[in-house]
């Protein structure tokens, strides 16, 4: 009676609206080699959740690795798995594990969303250490969910270690591992890709799979159309609480499959689907693995380190060609082909055979056309002829490229600059602000400028003027260069001049020796006229006094006077003869002697 319950309760779920959400199972990663795999792990369930009337999942449970003496551990990824919104902090023989990654799955039974979680943990270091024996994962905890869970027989718990390991006596082969959180019912299609298969011998695909039920046999699994089973697995009913690794039919809602299957993959196929359905038993895809034959090599191409000159077309780049991730060698005199943009610059050879895992360096220098800009992305495409054609069956053909940005340098363009002129000070000398200069002259804002009083100092840019709004020249035209750097460097000038300014006439003196106006002062004009001629009268214009630039001002004496010499206080009148030739007028005026 209650069987028949059962039934009608998961029948009555069929009929009732029923919506799903999850992780696509997708490509985590690949490994290539003398490898294979297998899974250790366990159930936390004491019994199956249908059709059992009481809750059976525990927090703990243990499991045994027990691989040849030949094999060495290379990978081991931990999954585990249960009921409810998760439980992300586990113990593995007493270690604390927290995911690296985690994956999640609801599931819409009316009225109830009801919620899966699954975590992942990349754990090879502890496995390596530890090796053959016994582990025990603990303190898995659903049971906040297990209620809720129970009424519709989803209440499970379980994790399993996915083990890659490699034995010299194996074929190479090549693993791929794809993982998400995926349900079913009632069809669900897995595309597996990055596939090559050379020989499909002993090719094997494993499951690691949750929640179904042995006595639910609603479901199979194809591989390209063909429904699959082995020993352990009958063909509808394939997600049966077994473990292939063991023999274990109790492995209660989780399954750990390996299946045979090279009578359904080809030789040279790309890619496989494996699709499953169920009508009754709600099963999730947590991992798939699938191990082929393929001996072939993986050319990869990374660039760096480009270099060049200024005013150069020639770029020189480092060049790394590597078959890391393959199971052959890569034959010596493979192509490469370097393309800026997408115009082909030149076909190159590596020398030697690469072999697995290997690399070879390499450096080249390219000749950069010149209707290519100046900046511009440079390619390089490893087994390629210089047409997008290859001479080399890879195991990954989409993988054989590497660019980067190349920006070849020429010297900057500038704006000339006017001179500067300032008023002359004495013996040409003049105090100059150019600090705006440096905006002046950049065609780009970018460019950095500096100033300097030698050409050679421009181009070795060392002692930059730094006082560019008060720098004084002593003598003049003074030529500055100017740096502008934009990783290459231009040099341009411009000159520092000075005029003859007006001269300025202090008027008032008071030869009385304290210091202050003692002399006849005029400012700007010794050692700048240098030919002056300063004539001195009285009021009733009889002349007293001459000066000029090889004599002192005058300090209120007459020169060649009768009598006294000293000039009594009173109003003066000069006349100052510049001598030059933007001053063809005479200045003239009074000055004032007080005493």
């Amino acid at each position: 009676m209650l069987k028949k319950l059962l039934c009608l309760i998961f029948l009555l779920g069929i009929l009732l609206p029923t919506f799903t959400k999850g992780q696509d199972i997708s490509l985590f990663t690949q490994v290539n080699g003398r490898y294979d795999f297998t899974f250790v792990g366990n159930t936390m369930n004491i019994a199956e959740n249908n059709p059992t009337n009481f809750y059976v999942t525990n927090t703990s449970s243990s499991a045994t690795l027990n691989l040849g003496p030949s094999d060495t551990i290379i990978r081991a990824y931990l999954y585990w798995a249960g009921s409810g919104d998760g439980d992300f902090e586990v113990d593995l023989n007493g270690t604390t594990i927290t995911p690296d990654r985690t994956f999640s799955h609801s599931r819409f039974f009316n009225p109830n969303t009801f919620t899966y979680f699954s975590a992942f943990k990349d754990i090879t270091t502890l496995v390596q250490t530890t090796g053959n024996g016994t582990y025990t994962l603990s303190n898995l905890d659903i049971s906040p969910f297990e209620a809720l869970h129970y009424s519709r027989k989803t209440n499970f718990a379980g994790w399993a270690i996915l083990i890659v390991y490699e034995n010299p006596s194996l074929t190479l082969n090549q693993l791929n591992i794809y993982d998400g959180l995926q349900g079913v019912p009632d069809a669900l299609q897995i595309n597996l890709t990055n596939l090559y298969v050379l020989n499909n011998a002993n090719a094997k695909a494993g499951f690691i799979a949750w929640e179904g039920d042995s006595q639910l046999a609603t479901e199979n699994f194809t591989v390209n159309s063909t429904v699959i089973s082995n020993p352990f697995n009958p063909p509808n009913n394939v997600f049966n609480s077994t473990n292939s690794v063991t023999g274990s039919n109790q492995l209660y809602n989780m399954d750990l499959d390996i299946y045979e299957i090279d009578s359904y993959i080809s030789i040279g196929d790309t890619n496989a689907s494996i699709a499953l359905t169920s009508f009754q038993d709600f099963i999730m895809i947590n991992t798939v693995v699938t191990k082929l034959n393929s001996q072939l090599p993986d050319a990869t191409i990374v660039l760096e380190n480009p270099v060049s000159t200024c005013n150069s077309r020639e770029v020189t780049i480092d060049f790394t060609v590597s078959n890391l991730n393959s199971t052959e060698v890569l034959q010596a005199n493979t192509p490469i082909t370097f393309y800026a943009g997408t115009q082909a610059i030149t076909t190159t050879y590596y020398q030697n055979i690469i072999p697995i895992g290997g690399s070879e360096n390499g450096t080249i220098t390219l000749t950069i056309p010149s209707s290519v800009p100046l900046n511009f992305s440079l390619l390089a495409v490893v087994d390629d002829i210089g047409n997008g054609s290859g001479i080399v069956t890879e195991l990954v053909e989409n993988n054989n490229t590497f660019q980067i940005d190349i920006e070849l340098t020429v010297s900057p363009t500038f704006n000339n600059l006017n001179p500067l002129t300032s008023c002359n000070l004495g013996l040409t000398r003049g105090i100059f602000n150019f600090s705006n200069y440096s905006e002046l002259v950049k065609t780009d804002p970018s460019h950095i400028v500096s100033f300097h009083e030698s050409y050679d100092d421009a181009v070795q840019n060392v002692n930059p003027i730094t006082n560019t709004s008060n720098y004084e020249a002593l003598t003049t035209p003074k030529e500055i260069f100017v740096s502008i750097d934009n990783g290459c460097f231009s040099v341009t000038s411009f000159f520092l001049l000075t005029e003859n300014c007006p001269p300025t006439v202090y008027n008032a003196v008071s030869p009385n020796g304290d210091g202050s106006n003692d002399t006849f002062f005029i400012d700007g004009l010794r050692d700048i006229f240098v030919n002056f001629e300063l004539l001195i009268y009285n009021r009733w214009g009889k002349h007293l006094w001459t000066g000029n630039n090889n004599k002192s001002d005058w300090d209120g004496y007459v020169e060649d006077g009768v009598g006294s010499t000293l000039a009594p206080a009173g109003t003066y009148y000069y006349i100052l003869h510049l001598n030059d030739p933007n001053y063809s007028e005479p200045l003239t005026g009074y000055l004032y002697i007080n005493r």
